[in-house]
């Protein structure tokens, strides 16, 4: 019976062994990583503490930084607390001192280079100024050579006319008196100064819109709304100016326009068509989510407006394939 035991025994350790290294190799290999993973924990804790080390250092000098900027605001001038040097100077660092043989004006008050109090310096003598001959009054008149030549030369400049060459020669013989021919003056430009007149000004710029003149009427409005500012109607003004511009492809220039209609003068007549024009504008800009968003608020912003106005927003709704 015993030997049967040591039969059974033997032939069962060998069996056992591969499992049991088995396990202790396993088991090796999860401390590894263990290890391994307790080592990147530690790398990360210490960068993290780091990072945090320097956050605080930015904070103080920034803390640091505000006070000095706020005295400093407040008159007092003084460093801020905590003894702390502003922009990383030495708080500890002595102070330089003057220089033995600098010249100090308390010392010497009377060497030159001193300052004066004031009303004790002698004062010089004043200089003694020849006046001119003031020309006796009356308008002086030229000789008549001079008279005869500038009228030659405003002649001859007329029969020229705009297109003609320009005679760069110079004139054969010029008076005694040194007269030039008069200046030719330039032409007056479309977006001249306007009569002064509101009403009148701005009926001949809407003048331009009706003629389907797009740049007349862009510099007409323009000077109009320069030259009276407050007028009331400068929203209309303004409603028209972006229509130029929109009626020439010029789209960013007419939203520019069309949004100070609708935000600046919201309760003018021009504001809803003025915001349908921008949503418009927009969309043709490709901006579609904006144009969108444009039209929907125009219901909400103008719930009265005219039927035409709601007509176009549902037009232009469709066109830009907003959202229902």
């Amino acid at each position: 019976m015993l030997r049967r035991l040591l039969l059974a025994l033997c032939f069962s350790l060998p069996l056992g062994l591969p499992a049991a290294a088995q396990d202790a190799s396993e088991f090796v290999v999860r401390l590894n990583r263990l290890e391994n993973q307790s080592r990147m924990m530690a790398g990360q804790i210490e960068t993290l503490q780091y990072e945090n080390r320097q956050l605080k250092e930015q904070l103080r000098k920034f803390q640091e930084d505000v006070e000095y900027r706020l005295q400093e605001g407040k008159g007092g001038g003084a460093k801020p607390a905590g003894g702390g040097a502003v922009n990383g100077g030495n708080p500890g660092a002595p102070k330089p001192q003057k220089r033995g043989d600098a010249f100090d004006p308390e010392q010497n008050p009377g060497r030159p280079g001193a300052p004066m109090q004031l009303g004790t310096t002698t004062p010089s003598a004043p200089v003694a100024v020849q006046a001119a001959p003031v020309p006796a009054a009356g308008p002086s008149r030229l000789p008549a050579g001079a008279i005869d030549e500038a009228e030659e030369a405003e002649s001859d400049l007329d029969a020229a006319g705009p297109g003609a060459p320009v005679d760069l020669t110079p004139p054969s013989r010029i008076g005694t008196t040194g007269a030039l021919p008069p200046a030719v003056r330039p032409k007056a430009s479309v977006a001249a100064t306007g009569s002064g007149d509101a009403k009148a000004d701005y009926e001949v710029a809407y003048a331009y819109i009706l003629q389907r003149q797009y740049e007349q009427a862009e510099m007409s409005l323009r000077q109009f709304i320069q030259s009276h500012p407050r007028d009331g109607l400068v929203p209309a003004a303004t409603y028209w100016l972006g229509e130029s511009y929109l009626q020439r492809n010029r789209n960013r220039e007419a939203a520019e326009q069309f949004l100070k209609v609708s935000t600046d003068y919201a309760r003018s007549a021009q504001a809803p068509e003025a915001m349908l024009k921008l949503g418009a504008s927009l969309n043709a800009l490709g901006a579609r989510e904006q144009a969108c968003a444009t039209l929907a608020e125009l219901e909400r912003k103008f719930p009265s407006a005219s039927a035409n106005v709601r007509q176009g927003v549902t037009r232009e709704q469709k066109r830009a394939r907003c959202a229902a």
